[in-house]
């Protein structure tokens, strides 16, 4: 009978062990899945679409400046503040129309940016109202639109000036963006030991056809922009860009950079690009350009540059918006659950700068005179600007390449530091 009750008991704690493991796994399986995890999940899922809906806001700007630029006279003649766009409208479109609008799209941009520069985490007030809150932000955006054209004229002309800071700190970021990109590119492809064959051989093809593209770009230039003696500034461009290509490949090629030619063929490249994109905004009518004068005419290729370039300008204010890591002095900070993806702050101040930079593209950087329809950056001024742009961006990369080499502390022999 002992034996009996004691198997009996054994038989009662075994159930009893069981019952209490399986509802211990059960608490444990609905204590895994924490609400506040699922807060932190849908919260980041809107931060990431908000992007895309300031990316939109910011597309429909660019079209509303580019409509009041070349048709706002002929379609709003008679409801304009004649204080200040004065008796005729001049100073409410064209040149004037697009500063307004720009100035619009700064406030907006600007206002997003004061109000959320100090988000960090996403259950955060600052961080709801940069991803929810569309109705109110709608009125805000109207509101910051309709201001500007009861400013003066006067007022709109130093915004202009400011503008053109503006824009050229928008280019000094975004050149410091693609510079970073490239590095990373790099470096994602550079050779390991688990993969050294496959990775050298991307990477030599890659750099390959860079160089070949800069090659053919560098010929091309030459046939079509410059192709007699009576073209001296464009054989400057074209030559002093070639200049720089060599100079690149054997910095990076040096024993003590050795950064490969996958990193700086895609700055070839680049370099090359800017360069073209710079002589093709010389004036249509010049006799180096090969490009025939529109007369105030468009035809549908005229609309497809167009509208590839003002895609170009809202892509390139995205991408150097959602880089903010880019300009952080700790790039290996751990990200948290609850943290956010990309800085609110920097993001909305990249925009705002994008809208004087987007300003002075319609303008062609150029306060007094006005654009043709349907053009874009074309002049003197923007092909300088382009210039100036591709010599920074071949400084920058350069200075990358050397900066560390150049900082690097020399290490002294402990003999001859003795004997010293």
């Amino acid at each position: 009978m002992a034996e009996m009750s004691v198997s009996i008991s054994a038989v009662e704690l075994e159930s009893t062990v069981i019952h209490i493991s399986s509802s211990n796994s059960q608490q444990l399986k609905v204590s895994s899945v924490d609400p506040r995890n699922i807060d932190c999940f849908e919260a980041m899922n809107e931060s990431l679409r908000a992007r895309y809906v300031y990316g939109i806001i910011f597309f429909v700007t660019n079209l509303t400046a580019w409509f009041i630029r070349d048709y706002g006279h002929s379609v709003f003649p008679p409801l304009y503040y004649k204080e200040a766009c004065g008796i005729g409208g001049h100073d409410c479109f064209h040149t004037f129309g697009v500063l307004r609008v720009s100035l619009g799209c700064f406030i907006f941009f600007h206002l997003m940016f004061l109000t959320t520069f100090t988000a960090r985490k996403l259950y955060e007030a600052c961080s709801k109202w940069h991803s929810g809150w569309w109705g109110l932000k709608v009125v805000l955006l109207l509101v910051s639109m309709v201001v500007p054209f009861f400013f003066p004229p006067d007022f709109i002309h130093i915004y202009g000036e400011v503008a053109r800071v503006g824009a050229g700190v928008f280019l000094l970021l975004q050149l410091i963006s693609v510079i970073e990109f490239i590095r990373w590119w790099n470096k994602y492809w550079s050779p390991n030991e688990q993969s050294k064959h496959s990775c050298c051989s991307i990477a030599l093809f890659t750099s390959t056809v860079f160089y070949g593209v800069s090659i053919c770009g560098i010929v091309s230039m030459y046939y079509f922009y410059a192709p007699k003696p009576a073209c001296p500034l464009n054989i400057f461009f074209i030559t002093w860009t070639a200049f720089l290509l060599i100079v690149m490949m054997a910095m990076s090629l040096h024993s003590k950079v050795n950064k490969g030619l996958l990193s700086s063929g895609i700055m070839a490249s680049y370099v090359v690009f800017l360069c073209w994109s710079a002589i093709r905004s010389e004036p249509a009518d010049e006799k180096c350009n090969i490009q025939k004068p529109d007369n105030g005419r468009f035809d549908w290729t005229t609309v497809l540059r167009f509208l590839i370039a003002v895609g170009t300008i809202v892509t390139a204010t995205f991408s150097t918006g959602i880089d903010s890591k880019s300009f952080q002095f700790n790039k290996n900070e751990v990200k948290q659950e609850d943290d956010i993806r990309y800085h609110y702050g920097f993001f909305h101040m990249i925009f705002s700068l994008g809208a004087m930079y987007f300003a002075m593209l319609f303008i062609s950087w150029n306060l007094e005179d006005s654009s043709n329809q349907w053009s874009i950056d074309v002049g003197w001024a923007s092909a300088c600007v382009k210039i100036i742009n591709e010599w920074l961006a071949a400084t920058i990369y350069m200075w990358k390449l050397i900066g560390p080499v150049v900082k690097k502390p020399k290490v002294v022999n402990n003999e001859e530091s003795m004997q010293a």
